[in-house]
């Protein structure tokens, strides 16, 4: 299977890099900057799971050669419109795109560019950064890709992805219900990079509060509300596990969404925090919480754009 990775920051080095040390055939879509550092270093990354350097098979917009069996996609929210385009000329008529973005909006986005049975729903696993030196940093022994077809099939090409990654230190069995699973993890980021955002601080600063683990699962069953009146009720097994994670006193747990916010940057809350609010508004879901979160973060998004 011919498959692209668009882009070698922290998800899809990290993944695209267990697949290429796993022998598989995989290209890095990635900028010349880029290029020139991967060319110069190779792909390093330092994992609990094992350390690994490789030299990458890399295209740019100017050599990227079509079609690919699979492209794996890690963009950001705010930069689809760009991934879009950078990723369409290695689209052929059984390519396969599954994107690994938190939250759903980008689903008809994608849709509308390449055609619905294209479109994979999928969710990452893992903890990793980009570090300043270029190497990808993996922080815990999550490894690990939920994904499947939206209809909720196990198909021959969902098993024929699945068997890429076997032998490789990810763990990707396909889904059989993979609208849950990408709900799953809309409503604990939802939760987790609202609190975090809220209240400046990691998961376990939060809990050390007089209030906070109480308002952390407050938030928390919110979203789930959010999430049943849209069709998915959490499983109680998930449940339970996240709002363990949620209220660990002493956890350095933080969404990337706190630390971008922290650094004056860009954040997703409008594809994560505001399309939850808005879904549960149209749902017709009492969200409290929810609705301060999307109001502070936009209040931050626009003295941002504004100064």
């Amino acid at each position: 299977m011919r498959i692209l990775v668009l882009g070698a920051g922290a998800v899809g080095g990290y993944f695209g890099g267990r697949l290429a040390e796993a022998g598989r055939d995989i290209t890095f879509l990635v900028r010349p900057a880029r290029k020139a550092l991967l060319d110069e270093r190779g792909l390093v990354v330092t994992s609990p799971l094992g350390d690994f350097t490789l030299k990458p098979q890399l295209a740019t917009a100017d050599t990227l050669s079509g079609p690919f069996d699979l492209i794996l996609l890690t963009a950001k929210h705010y930069d689809l419109n760009q991934a879009i385009a950078a990723i369409r000329p290695a689209v052929g008529p059984g390519t396969a795109i599954l994107p690994m973005l938190n939250g759903l909006v980008h689903l008809d986005r994608l849709s509308e560019a390449f055609g619905g049975e294209a479109i994979l729903g999928g969710v990452a696993y893992v903890g990793a950064s980009l570090q300043p030196d270029g190497s990808i940093r993996h922080h815990n022994r999550l490894s690990g890709i939920a994904f499947g077809e939206r209809a909720g099939r196990i198909s021959s090409r969902t098993r024929a992805i699945s068997a890429e990654f076997e032998d490789s230190k990810v763990s990707a069995p396909p889904s059989e219900n993979v609208m849950l699973d990408m709900w799953e993890k809309f409503v604990m980021i939802t939760t987790m990079a609202g609190m975090n955002c809220l209240m400046r601080g990691t998961i376990g600063e939060i809990a050390g509060s007089d209030d906070g683990a109480q308002l952390m699962l407050e938030l928390f069953a919110e979203n789930r509300a959010v999430a049943k009146a849209a069709g998915y009720p959490l499983r109680q097994g998930y449940i339970d596990q996240i709002s363990a994670m949620l209220t660990e006193k002493g956890s350095v747990n933080n969404a990337s969404m706190h630390h971008d916010l922290a650094h004056g940057s860009r954040t997703e809350g409008a594809y994560i925090i505001g399309d939850m609010r808005h879904r549960a508004a149209a749902l017709g879901v009492a969200t409290p919480l929810l609705r301060v979160a999307w109001a502070h973060l936009q209040v931050y998004e626009n003295h941002r754009a504004s100064a």
